[in-house]
């Protein structure tokens, strides 16, 4: 696994992005408000999970009068891969668990 600092901010932008649907995309002040952290925290972690092939990004395309287009990010499959094992991991350790769920 590529190893990844998880703080509280890294955990929360990855819960983020591990919970957005085609239906319900997640951009960068998305993540902000659901992450509920500023964008000075959000981009760099994002910065780090595309340097890392974790996150893709694209603008959107299509009419959208009134605002800037937004850029989207999305977990790569290895990264939806990677960051499914760093939180679990995490979670067994913080618990005290064993991987597969058991007493250590």
């Amino acid at each position: 696994m590529t190893n990844i600092r998880l703080t509280k901010p890294t955990i929360a932008v990855l819960e983020t992005l591990l919970s957005a649907t085609s239906d319900r995309p997640a951009w960068g002040l998305s993540i902000c408000r659901d992450a509920d952290l500023g964008p000075g925290t959000v981009y760099p972690i994002l910065d780090r999970f595309a340097e890392r092939g974790w996150v893709t990004s694209h603008e959107e395309t299509g009419p959208h009068p009134g605002r800037p287009a937004r850029r989207f990010y999305e977990l790569t499959g290895v990264g939806r891969q990677q960051a499914t094992e760093a939180l679990r991991e995490r979670r067994a350790r913080r618990f005290g668990l064993g991987l597969a769920g058991g007493a250590p």
